[in-house]
């Protein structure tokens, strides 16, 4: 197939590992990263990917904005959207001048919403949803672990329909060894992701741990597998067909593959000093079960103590 011109908006850790899968795979992918030392790393050094113990450099394209990629190329084929949930309006229209008619807008974002935020900025003819299991752990400015063995993305149109273009990102996914397919349930899809965020992402973030000692504490488990059945609860309330069956499930799928230094989303934010995705991962199952009438106190006090973490940042300006 052709080669793809694609921009990663929101080029951390994850996009990262696919911005540089996807460029040793022969496609123009951009990196961009609002971290001007980050983006000059990368363009002056290259990307530093680690699998399985073994470094590798690929070298890549990095702007810390999206003008300078469409100075440089125009319009793109592919917008994959991979900032903070909470930077999703931002940051999109920001890109706008990468949009063209024929462009594809790809949100891989964790938790529930940003396609219906991505429709009503560009219009939902643009937009796909998809999930990725992928994972990334920085080790240094410009130095990524890639968790890519084993980890399946799936992606879909909005109305079920299984489209060419989505058919074709599939390919090219695939082809740079991103396991890709496509969906016509993308919404069940997004909610079994889902699944997998709720077991570990507030668990890491609140008690500091990566993957390995994560899965060391029996009691982290059961916390873990208790806020994904409310997670399972609620989707059946609501009319969500779901693959997921055994709530221990998205437990175990969460640490597949990945080496037991490997570090959740939301412990990697507030290492950073940022506020996490905690509203729109367990905060969803709870706003969503307010809605369903289902009960939700595991990831009620799971959310509770997240915030509590955020609070405890060393620059508070970064909770406003």
């Amino acid at each position: 197939m052709d080669p793809l011109k694609i921009c990663i908006l929101g080029a951390g850790a994850l996009g990262c590992v696919i911005g540089g899968a996807l460029t040793e795979a022969g496609h123009t992918a951009w990196l961009v990263n609002r971290s001007a030392a980050l983006v000059g790393t990368l363009n002056d050094r290259g990307l530093l990917l680690r699998e399985a113990g073994v470094d590798r450099t690929v070298r890549v394209q990095a702007a810390t904005g999206c003008a300078a990629v469409a100075a440089a190329c125009g319009p793109v084929d592919l917008l994959v959207v991979l900032v903070k949930s909470f930077h999703t309006e931002a940051a999109i229209a920001g890109a706008r001048a990468l949009v063209g008619p024929q462009t594809a807008v790809l949100s891989l974002q964790n938790g529930l919403g940003h396609e219906d935020v991505l429709a009503a900025a560009i219009g939902p003819g643009h937009v796909l949803a998809g999930k990725t299991y992928l994972g990334g752990t920085v080790l240094a400015p410009g130095h990524v672990i890639a968790g890519i063995e084993g980890k399946e993305t799936v992606i879909g149109e909005l109305d079920g329909t299984r489209s060419p273009r989505a058919e074709r990102i599939a390919r090219a996914f695939s082809d740079a060894r991103l396991a890709t397919a496509v969906s016509d349930n993308i919404y069940g899809v997004i909610w079994d992701k889902l699944f997998v965020n709720v077991a570990t992402g507030a668990l890491s973030g609140i008690t500091g741990l990566p993957y390995g000692t994560l899965y060391d504490v029996p009691e982290i488990e059961e916390c873990a597998v208790a806020a994904v059945a409310e997670a399972m609860a609620v989707a059946r309330a609501t009319g969500i067909r779901v693959a997921t069956t055994d709530p221990r499930e998205p437990w175990r799928k969460a640490a597949a593959g990945l080496p037991p230094e490997f570090k959740a989303s939301m412990l990697q934010s507030l290492e950073k000093g940022s506020v996490t995705e905690i509203d729109y991962v367990n905060g969803s199952v709870v706003r969503w079960g307010q809605r369903a009438g289902v009960p939700t106190p595991v990831n009620r006090t799971l959310v509770a103590c997240l915030k509590g973490r955020e609070r405890t940042l060393a620059r508070p300006e970064t909770l406003a």
